[in-house]
């Protein structure tokens, strides 16, 4: 068997999330811009500069007289790099800078931001970041058939890592009797041999990679063959099992195919985690709803996982506090997608670690 593999070295968004969130409050202002940057219909990104444009002579405009100058040297600089140095291929960018030039990350994305917008605060606005980092999270999707393999580790919208196993073909024979039978069951050994590595390799990847989540698209001859052999661990962290023709599905194809499986299962994930959040809440378990119980329990460092709506409109308080508190805390944030879920808790609850 034939193995190789390729890497693509990222700092994973979760890192830079918790860099950005460590961020204290200063006398300098931090602005926070997120660009959609996919082309209008005739292949150009005008609107770019227009939403710059507007957002920042706004901006200006708003600032008092002594905080304009750093301003306005920071927003060019942002200006500068946009035009000289953001990737053609990306379809979004986060940008974070300081008026004080102590800070400037860039983040291109391969995904879409649902909307444009400029923050100018004391500390990072991560809401959308966050969001983003929750919609497009690393996963592992397997590409197999009974004698090949790809492993791919995909993250916000692009291919981070990628393996190849590959076993010997067995060799097809018209023989009949005792020679066919033989013939099979060599082929059976030999597919078992091939799902073992593959197993051996998903688990090596997703341990070193620290995945929650596989997807797994295959044909209906090695679908059985790795089921029989996949450990309940593994078992436990796949998605869903798509059977595909391996032969002719391109990486973009199943890109998309997996993802879209990633996203119909994060769904009925969120309903069940905000009925389990509603349920012990109402039970006086390892739950609270509302912003202010929230609030409280961040601070405490209760929570285990911050359920928010998607739309930062349907939250009744500061989603930005509440993003920046969990992520400080190293507490899972869910983005609710569906705004009628939690409509009844003001947008935002949290499982909690304990109870004091």
């Amino acid at each position: 068997m034939a193995t190789k593999s390729t890497t693509a070295l990222e700092t994973p968004l979760r890192e830079q999330l918790d860099r950005l969130a460590a961020i204290e409050p200063s006398e300098r202002s931090i602005i926070s811009l997120y660009l959609d940057l996919r082309p209008n219909q005739n292949g150009q990104r005008t609107h770019v500069d227009t939403f710059l444009r507007t957002s920042f002579d706004e901006q200006t405009r708003s600032l008092p007289a002594e905080a304009r100058a750093g301003f306005e040297r920071t927003a060019d600089r942002i200006s500068q790099y946009i035009a000289d140095q953001t990737p053609k291929s990306a379809k979004a960018l986060a940008i974070f800078a300081s008026t004080t030039d102590d800070l400037f990350e860039a983040i291109p994305f391969d995904v879409p931001i649902e909307r444009a917008s400029v923050h100018v605060d004391a500390v990072p606005h991560l809401y959308p970041l966050a969001q983003v980092n929750d919609r497009y999270p690393r996963y592992a999707a397997l590409l197999m058939d009974t004698n090949s393999a790809d492993l791919y580790v995909f993250a916000l919208g692009a291919t981070q890592r990628r393996e190849t196993v590959q076993s010997e073909k067995t060799r097809r024979t018209s023989m009949g009797g005792w020679s066919q039978a033989r013939y099979q069951r060599r082929a059976a050994n030999f597919h078992k041999q091939h799902v073992k590595e593959v197993v051996d390799r998903l688990e090596k990847v997703t341990s070193e990679e620290h995945l929650n989540h596989i997807v797994i698209a295959c044909d209906e001859v090695a679908k059985p063959f790795l089921m029989a052999q996949l450990p309940k661990h593994l078992t436990d962290k796949v998605i869903d099992v798509v059977n595909v023709d391996v032969k002719s599905l391109p990486e973009h194809a199943l890109l998309a195919e997996t993802m879209a499986a990633l996203h119909q299962a994060d769904a009925k994930t969120d309903a069940e985690h905000v009925e389990r959040m509603l349920d012990a809440w109402h039970a006086g378990g390892l739950a609270v709803a509302g912003l202010e119980a929230t609030m409280r329990a961040l601070d405490m460092r209760q929570v285990e996982e911050l359920l928010i709506a998607a739309r930062p409109d349907r939250v009744a308080g500061s989603v930005d506090e509440l993003v920046a508190k969990a992520q400080r805390n190293s507490a899972r944030i869910r983005f609710i997608e569906d705004d009628n879920l939690l409509a009844d808790a003001g947008g935002v609850g949290a499982l909690l670690r304990f109870k004091i």
